[in-house]
């Protein structure tokens, strides 16, 4: 069972990953936490990523592929993932295609949770970590119990570079420019799943795993 997330950034994706990861031991592929272990570890691909992502922009496709393609080789993706943050455009989604039926797999779905932007904006620029463990607070849905500082480890809170809401409003153009286009491509091919992402995270983690039973008595996955 092949899936891939779409969605703005701040949809929930990741968090919908977790939980798909333990309902259907499938892997998790992330691209965006990869960059951010190259980044954190200084290696060529993260210097290069840094800057990049630092402004909001999308990591271009040759440096994208690279990553994405090294991961599909490896053993624990062979009867299944969960790719999220890949594709982001149609050139990569055409990419993966070619390469999953090179190999004789096809995607099970792209699953679409649909978030507007004003509401992405609230999400992401409310973001706190803190500067010791990267333990994650937001100003309105999980505070901290004392104003900028973590409760588990005492450090400071701090708002990443790229949480800030110009950063955040330019991510957004990015997705609609280059990544929205993907929900037609897929909805062509007929494997598009479109989710409500403004529900809570249970209602939007049900409504996928009802989506994907339907898939799966389709299919016979």
């Amino acid at each position: 069972m092949n899936l891939i997330l779409i969605g703005p950034p701040g949809a929930g994706k990741g968090t919908q990953a977790d939980k798909l990861r333990d309902d259907f031991k499938l892997p998790y592929v992330a691209t965006g936490e990869i960059f951010r272990a190259h980044v954190q570890n200084e290696t060529e691909l993260g210097r290069e990523v840094k800057a990049i992502m630092a402004d909001g922009g999308l990591v271009p496709d040759e440096l994208v592929l690279e990553l994405v393609a090294s991961r599909l080789d490896e053993d624990d993706v062979q009867d299944g993932f969960i790719l999220d943050g890949f594709p982001r455009t149609i050139p990569q989604a055409e990419a993966l295609s070619e390469r999953l039926e090179s190999e004789g797999r096809h995607l099970t779905a792209a699953l679409l949770i649909d978030v507007p932007d004003e509401e992405v904006i609230k999400r992401i620029s409310g973001r706190r970590v803190c500067v010791k463990a990267e333990h994650l607070y937001h100003v309105d849905y999980d505070p901290p119990k004392n104003d900028g500082v973590c409760d588990q480890d005492g450090s400071r809170l701090i708002q990443r570079d790229d949480d800030r809401p110009e950063v955040v409003r330019n991510r957004l153009a990015e997705y609609h420019d280059n990544t929205e286009p993907l929900i037609a491509y897929y909805d062509e091919q007929g494997i598009l799943r479109r989710v409500d992402g403004t529900r809570p995270p249970v209602a939007v983690h049900d409504h996928i795993r009802a989506v994907i039973a339907t898939l799966k008595l389709e299919d016979n996955v």
